[in-house]
């Protein structure tokens, strides 16, 4: 049985940290590794309240999914958290890159920022649930869309979004980018309620 949840709770922090990097560390591993630091990053930046997450039966985390709002992102961070990890020289070359990377907040369409599910759990419905819960959360605040971005490799959530309405609004090549990310392109999905 899932269930579903508003703002991650102090005892999952460790298991979500863990979570997002498995999902997100193949694109995000070179300029945000170590894995250590990665860790120390995320437990420092990781916004509660700006995710919904799954348990089954036991509380076991088995998924989430994140959002960006005009108050903050589920895994931002600000430059100050940057140095506190990675100190001064690891920073100024670190920032410019996110910087490029990053996706600003879309005041007219709520914003998915990342969803990821455990690996023993993919297959199981977890991921559609956890749209749906987004949408609602996103029709709650008012938003008449939402918004995400998807990258070129992970043909497991675009078919998972295209599935369940989402269409394409466009792609973006991020040019020599790719190097640093370990992806060529960043797809913009969007649905319309």
């Amino acid at each position: 049985m899932i269930s579903l949840h508003k703002g991650l709770p102090p005892h999952l922090r460790q298991a979500a940290i863990a979570l997002y990097w498995q999902a997100f560390g193949g694109k995000l591993g070179t300029v945000m590794g170590p894995d250590a630091k990665a860790y120390r990053f995320l437990d420092r930046v990781l916004r509660a309240d700006h995710c919904i997450y799954a348990t089954n039966g036991e509380g076991t985390l088995l998924g989430m999914v994140g959002f960006k709002t005009p108050e903050g992102s589920f895994a931002g961070g600000e430059i100050a958290d940057v140095r506190a990890i990675y100190g001064v020289l690891g920073a100024a070359w670190r920032l410019p890159l996110l910087w490029m990377l990053e996706r600003d907040t879309d005041n007219a369409r709520f914003l998915l920022d990342g969803i990821c599910v455990t690996r023993d759990a993919r297959g199981q419905g977890i991921g559609t649930a956890l749209l749906a819960a987004i949408e609602t959360e996103a029709q709650s605040r008012g938003y008449p869309a939402i918004r995400l971005d998807v990258i070129d490799n992970n043909f497991r959530a675009k078919a998972l979004y295209a599935r369940h309405g989402y269409l394409v609004e466009k792609t973006d090549d991020i040019g020599v980018l790719r190097f640093a990310f370990g992806f060529q392109s960043s797809t913009t999905m969007v649905k319309t309620f």
